[in-house]
């Protein structure tokens, strides 16, 4: 293949021979936190080049000049298709992406507790069969308790979870294979080469070199301020400010305040503060420009020299190249004997500055979920220090219907004061309905309690439609206790029920008025003592009928007044 720049684009399709494609073109598009695309322009002498055997294959592109390797990029192929046949050769179209994007065909809603976001990602990748990973961190992040992925695929989910942790991700590559690295410093990514500045167009004879380099600066966010709030500490702010410390062309008074700021302790709160200002102020200082030189990646940095601007002389970290290259020559007759040609257009920041990705969607709950209590075997009722439950998900695949399935999760009361109120713990089995603070998945709340068709009501319905009942069951027996009102007209009552005992305390008075009869039945012993003075007054007849002794003990004088014998 005749080529005066020396530049060669070659491709590796699966298990095919080497030299059954051509590269006619090609753009790569690659960009921090964000699977790469490559698409591919081909030429085969091959007329009916069999589909089974390209697509969700792998894919390696690789760029030479004078013979020597420049750049690879490998990854999987997502689409392929067949386009025109000429004089000696047929056209194909084949688009490339690396094994993340496959994690965006692959949609669920899971529970994650008590794991750092570093193994959530983990095991998601690894689920999806992907093995080579990396994280080069160099923050702390701690524990998350709870972590829903709530109907988004798991690209959305480790996407959105990193840049809630301040990480990105780019890739690297090896022969036949590419490896995804997720980082949160710009201490963790990879010196590149030092290119310079060269407004000539010329071939890579004179080096690789930026023939375009524009700098800028933007007003941008000063200031974040990020608030929340938790029940375990609920006079405390948990408020947490961070100033850019970059701010000598544009005023501090830019704040960004948001709540609530999706954190429950202050480590936490601080970083994520942290991690929004860089997120905001991410194209606060940038440049973008053109070069030749096909190892600029994601993930790495270059140093720029020889700019007649010497501030710009300094490293630059890629956030995002486009690659362009066209190889004529593999058309043959019909290429025109254009040359081979390559450049590219990259949009950089500075090598000191951590870029870190705008906060994306989060899935919103939209309205309250029903979910069931659970909780270990043997036990009826579950709860913690604060009256919290568990609850199994009916979307929830992975639970097992234990104290595993969730997080505590709090319950609504109907009254809540300091040591007063009401409380009701929702029990084993029982069906419950969830809210979610501010929509978040990650925070569900009990507000509601319902019967279904294996726990009816206490009273079959419509036919007890006219009582208000409160009843509770035995806890690891058989019994209940009830308070229940009628209010069938001329049925009215109030029916009172304990399983075992009735305690009082009146702290004064007690006052009864009974408008018609009293009766009592005592099937035991009663037992009675007045520690003042007791009056009776009966008055019409008084009738008292012992069926056995009678003992009247009189410690002081007894006085008895008849009207009549």
């Amino acid at each position: 293949m005749a080529n005066s720049t020396g530049l060669q684009f070659t491709v590796k399709v699966g298990a095919l021979e080497a030299g059954t494609f051509a590269v006619v073109d090609f753009r790569l598009d690659e960009g921090l936190n964000r699977p790469f695309s490559l698409s591919l322009s081909l030429a085969s002498a091959l007329p009916d080049v069999d589909f089974g055997a390209v697509l969700d294959q792998p894919c390696e592109l690789m760029i030479w000049y004078e013979g020597e390797l420049k750049r690879r990029v490998s990854g999987i192929i997502s689409g392929f298709t067949q386009g025109d046949t000429g004089f000696r050769r047929t056209r194909y179209q084949i688009e490339v992406r690396p094994a993340l994007w496959r994690l965006g065909l692959r949609t669920n809603a899971r529970i994650f507790q008590a794991q750092k976001p570093e193994a959530i990602i983990g095991a998601l990748l690894e689920e999806a069969g992907i093995t080579d990973y990396a994280f080069a961190l160099r923050n702390e992040h701690a524990v998350r308790e709870y972590c829903v992925q709530y109907r988004e695929s798991d690209l959305a989910f480790i996407t959105r979870l990193a840049a809630e942790e301040g990480m990105y991700f780019f890739h690297e590559y090896e022969e036949g294979k590419h490896r995804v690295v997720f980082a949160d410093d710009a201490g963790a990514l990879t010196k590149g080469p030092e290119l310079f500045f060269n407004l000539a167009t010329q071939g890579l004879s004179e080096g690789e070199y930026v023939r375009r380099f524009h700098y800028a600066e933007r007003v941008s966010t000063a200031e974040v301020e990020l608030k929340d709030y938790s029940f375990k500490t609920p006079a405390y702010g948990l408020s947490h400010k961070k100033m850019s410390g970059e701010l000598a062309h544009q005023r501090e008074s830019y704040q960004h305040y948001d709540y609530p700021g999706r954190y429950k302790q202050d480590p936490s709160g601080k970083a994520f503060s942290g991690y929004r200002l860089d997120a905001l102020r991410s194209g606060a200082v940038t440049s973008e420009g053109e070069s030749n030189c096909a190892g600029l990646m994601p993930g790495n940095t270059f140093t720029l020299t020889e700019h007649p601007n010497a501030t710009l002389n300094a490293v630059w970290q890629t956030v995002s190249v486009t690659h362009v290259g066209q190889q004529p020559q593999a058309l043959e007759e019909e290429s025109g004997g254009e040359p081979t040609t390559m450049s590219n257009s990259f949009a950089v920041v500075k090598g000191t500055t951590t870029w870190r990705a705008a906060m994306p969607y989060k899935p919103m709950v939209d309205g309250p979920q029903i979910a069931t209590v659970v909780g270990p075997t043997g036990e009826e009722i579950y709860c913690d220090q604060y009256g919290r439950v568990k609850l199994q998900f009916p979307w929830d695949r992975y639970g097992a219907s234990n104290d595993q399935s969730s997080c505590w999760v709090r319950v609504s009361q109907g009254w809540a004061g300091g040591q007063y109120g009401m409380i009701a713990i929702p029990r084993i089995g029982h069906e419950v309905i969830v809210s979610f603070l501010e929509g978040d998945p990650d925070q569900p709340i009990v507000t509601g309690r319902t019967f279904h068709a294996t726990n009816p009501s206490p009273y079959p319905l419509p036919a007890n439609k006219t009582r208000t009942v409160l009843r509770t069951k035995t806890h690891q027996g058989e019994g209940f206790n009830e308070l229940r009102f009628e209010d069938q007209a001329g049925q009215e009552e109030i029916y009172l029920h304990g399983q075992k005992d009735l305690k009082a305390l009146v702290e004064n008075d007690v006052v009864w008025h009974i408008k018609h009869d009293a009766h009592t039945e005592i099937d035991n012993e009663r037992v009675t003592r007045v520690k003042a003075n007791d009056h009776l007054t009966v008055e019409n007849e008084k009738r008292d009928h012992v069926k056995g002794a009678l003992s009247l003990t009189v410690d002081a004088s007894m006085h008895q007044k008849l009207g009549q014998a």
